[in-house]
């Protein structure tokens, strides 16, 4: 929000013949890639972030419920993509998954089969590498989860973004927004910021 609000500004100040230099202000670096006032990092970069990222994160629909969910306790988290027999995505399954249609109905984990309870790829959101933290969110917030698979563009499940991963890199593109835009309101250049 704030990003784009100091987007704005520069924008409109562009037209009243502000040198070039301001009108792409560049923060302090990210990871290793800098990020300016008009840019926004993406689900990928924020996956790379993410404690989904350099672990297994899937299991087969065949599993029982039982193994998905000492899997979640074994890496503390809260979904895994389901595959089935031939590798590709067939659903998630969750933590609320788990609490709705297993405890609370007073079934066994370990007599009950993942594909049996996991939300169906047919009924199911996904981001692309290519999404912005912006758009995963508007796609979790509009189906009220916590969870979104990443696939590739042959549809190749990548990595698990959850809301918590969004909300890390947000509030670290807003700390950095805040502090490019308070060195240039100090004086202290846009363009490398207060040492």
């Amino acid at each position: 929000m704030l990003s784009r609000a100091a987007s704005v500004i520069l924008r409109k100040s562009s037209t009243s013949r502000a040198p070039q230099s301001l009108l792409k202000l560049n923060s302090a670096p990210i990871g290793s890639r800098f990020y300016s006032l008009e840019e926004h990092p993406s689900a990928k970069s924020a996956w790379e972030k993410s404690c989904y990222f350099e672990m297994d994160f899937t299991i087969s629909e065949n599993a029982t419920v039982y193994e998905a969910v000492q899997k979640f306790a074994a890496y503390d988290i809260g979904c895994l993509v389901t595959m089935d027999a031939s590798g590709k995505i067939s659903g998630v399954i969750s933590e609320r998954d788990y609490i709705s249609k297993i405890a609370l109905l007073g079934r066994l984990s370990k007599d009950t089969l993942v594909k049996e309870i996991s939300t169906k790829s047919a009924n199911l959101l996904t981001a692309s590498p290519q999404d912005s933290v912006d758009q995963c969110m508007e796609k979790m917030l509009s189906k009220g989860i916590r969870h979104l698979p990443l696939l590739d563009d042959d549809g190749n499940v990548i990595g698990m973004l959850s809301v918590k991963d969004l909300v890390k890199t947000l509030v670290k593109e807003k700390d950095q927004t805040i502090k490019v835009l308070s060195d240039f309101a100090l004086g202290k250049g846009g363009h490398f910021g207060a040492e």
